[in-house]
């Protein structure tokens, strides 16, 4: 009676808690808020519209009496508390006041989670200022060069978004650009931004565009002449292999088209016209990701990916013990820069290493990541003597022939004289640490206690302890030889044999995993744990690397009667971890995550 009693406790309990969340998951606002409520003409201001949720639909406001200058410009943060995640987004636009008067800008139009939700309405004062020319210079398109028409009536061959990459093959942290082009040869009368692509499996930086004006330039395409505009250029970085797509920019066009009239006067005019929305998306594009070969991969290899050279500086060749000096290694190139791994120095022991400091000048064009970073380490001699720093190894791997290249920086010999005395930060019971070093080769000190001498004939041999360890040999011999036929019969099935080692791999990458917690790198921490995830499912599961999806997952855990919400609790941490590649976590700490990882796995292996 008592169990069943607790039993319908937890269940009432659980559902009043989903029902909370349910409640809270449904409260979405989008707040409207400027930077400035009394402008002069000409003044910059920024509208921004925030909401608690992800944005699945975007229409902002007429913004009537005021020229856009820049924007759309979205943000994003994601949180995770108690395994719930919940997003929040921005867009923001940077708009200029053109006459004097009072201006009520109407409410966004948004729908989060299909539903739609209306912004709150902003009040902006415009007073005198300077002149400002008339007309949005900036999303306006050029009338200097006429343009075919092409066919009135089909619209999508007048108006359409293309996603153009330089590259759709390439290695798993080679580097390629995407531009996102805008082709119209109709009148635009307003665009609205409805989604941003998505970049699941790539690591993006977006080359920011100084210009807060679009360019517009003439292009020929398929034979048709195009008004086109970049809207977008975006550097990638894919980090596992497979067919891996890249999602589409949607947008909503207002486009002006000639209306039939019968009307003489209209038809001397020029004739009426009709404004209609017209909703467009890029095509997604398919990147063919390759796996970093085997072969000839050097030892230490640390993922980086481009064409680097290097070069390593120690500032000073002799010093006094307990004195600093400065080892400065120097990475120059193009690649995957802002993703290296600080390199493993290689020193004496009585050389003591802080963590480096790192200096990036890196620049983003459409020809890729370039640059460098400059790795500073702060190293402490504590001994006197003659010590050799020992070349630093580098290795990459270029894309452009398809081979990994070893570099070698150069040696460097340090003298160190003793320190003056007290110098040394050790504190040590009696003298110095080098004192310790010396008496340690010196004579030994005199052994007190009990010396453990036994009399003659009551030693070890001739024992039963003797004659039960002899004996032992060729028991262990039996049981080695029953091992070894069990072992073989045991791994003949290859698939049984992963699904069995699954676990252990999974460890290791959470092993790794923790040591980037302790250190204190996020991302390489998240990075690990997404990869531990992911290769534990695609053991366990059998399924390959090209047909890893979280589709794919959710229906092999259900064949394996896996309970739903395990399989819920492992979508929710891979989001996690995904989304750790763009932007900040907040309300979940890393320790937490790596927790809830390991519980994931342990509660598949229970249940798989």
């Amino acid at each position: 009676m008592k169990h069943y009693i607790l039993s319908v406790l937890l269940l009432w309990t659980s559902a009043l808690f989903a029902n909370g969340i349910k409640s809270g998951a449904q409260d979405v606002k989008v707040t409207a808020s400027v930077s400035k409520s009394v402008v002069g003409t000409g003044e910059a201001f920024e509208i921004s519209f925030s909401v608690n949720g992800n944005i699945e639909s975007f229409n902002p406001p007429a913004l009537n009496g005021f020229q856009v200058v820049g924007g759309p410009n979205q943000s994003s943060s994601y949180s995770s508390i108690n395994g719930n995640t919940t997003a929040s987004m921005s867009i923001s636009y940077d708009l200029v006041g053109v006459k004097e008067g009072e201006y009520i800008i109407g409410p966004a139009l948004v729908v989060v989670n299909g539903k739609q939700v209306k912004s709150n309405s902003v009040k902006i004062k415009v007073v005198k200022g300077k002149a400002v020319p008339q007309g949005n210079q900036r999303n306006a398109v050029p009338q200097g060069d006429k343009v075919a028409e092409g066919n009135s009536i089909d619209i999508s061959k007048r108006l359409f978004l293309r996603a153009v990459a330089n590259k759709t093959n390439v290695y798993i942290g080679e580097q390629f650009s995407v531009s996102y082009k805008l082709y119209t040869n109709i009148d635009l009368v307003d665009n609205a931004l409805d989604k941003l692509p998505d970049f699941n499996g790539f690591w993006s930086q977006e080359i920011k565009n100084n210009s807060q004006n679009v360019q517009w330039e003439i292009e020929t395409y398929n034979g048709e002449k195009y008004h086109v505009a970049t809207l977008k250029q975006i550097i990638l970085f894919p980090e596992r292999f497979g067919k891996l797509t890249l999602d589409p920019l949607a947008m909503t066009f207002v486009v002006r088209q000639a209306a039939p009239s019968n009307d003489p006067i209209e038809q001397f005019f020029g004739g009426s016209y009709k404004d209609t929305k017209y909703k467009i998306k890029s095509t997604p594009i398919t990147i063919n990701v390759k796996p970093l070969p085997e072969a000839g991969k050097p030892e230490g290899f640390n993922g980086a990916v481009g064409n680097f050279s290097i070069g390593a500086n120690l500032d000073k060749s002799s010093v006094k013990a307990n004195e600093a000096l400065n080892y400065t290694l120097k990475i120059t190139g193009s690649g995957n820069l802002k993703l290296l791994k600080a390199p493993e120095l290689t020193l004496p022991a009585d050389i003591e290493k802080y963590d480096p400091k790192v200096n990036d000048d890196i620049k983003e064009t459409m020809t890729g990541v370039s640059g460098s970073r400059e790795y500073s380490y702060l190293l402490i001699p504590r001994h006197e003597g003659n010590y050799t720093i020992e070349p630093l190894k580098f290795s990459y791997f270029n894309p452009a022939t398809g081979r990994y290249v070893s570099l070698t920086s150069g040696s460097f010999p340090v003298k160190v004289a003793k320190g003056d005395p007290g110098s040394n930060v050790t504190a040590y019971a009696t003298g110095g640490q080098q004192d310790v070093k010396t008496l340690a080769k010196d004579i030994a000190y005199i052994k007190t206690g009990n010396p453990g001498l036994t009399k003659d004939g009551e030693g070890f041999y001739g024992s039963a302890l003797y004659y039960m360890l002899l004996c032992t040999g060729p028991v262990l011999f039996l049981a080695a030889f029953g091992y070894r036929k069990w072992y073989r019969e045991n791994n003949r099935d290859v698939i049984k044999v992963k699904g069995r080692n699954a676990n252990k791999i999974a460890a290791k990458h959470l092993a790794s995993a923790q040591k980037q917690l302790i250190s204190g790198d996020k991302k390489a921490f998240y990075e690990n744990v997404y990869r531990g995830l992911y290769g534990y499912l695609s053991d366990k599961l059998n399924i390959s690397a090209a047909d890893l999806n979280k589709e794919n997952i959710g229906e092999q855990l259900k064949l394996r009667t896996v309970n739903e919400s395990i399989i819920d609790q492992l979508t929710d941490t891979l989001d996690l971890c995904e989304m750790a590649r763009y932007a900040p976590i907040s309300g979940i700490s890393e320790q937490e995550v790596f927790d809830k990882a390991k519980t994931i796995i342990n509660d598949i292996e229970d249940n798989a």
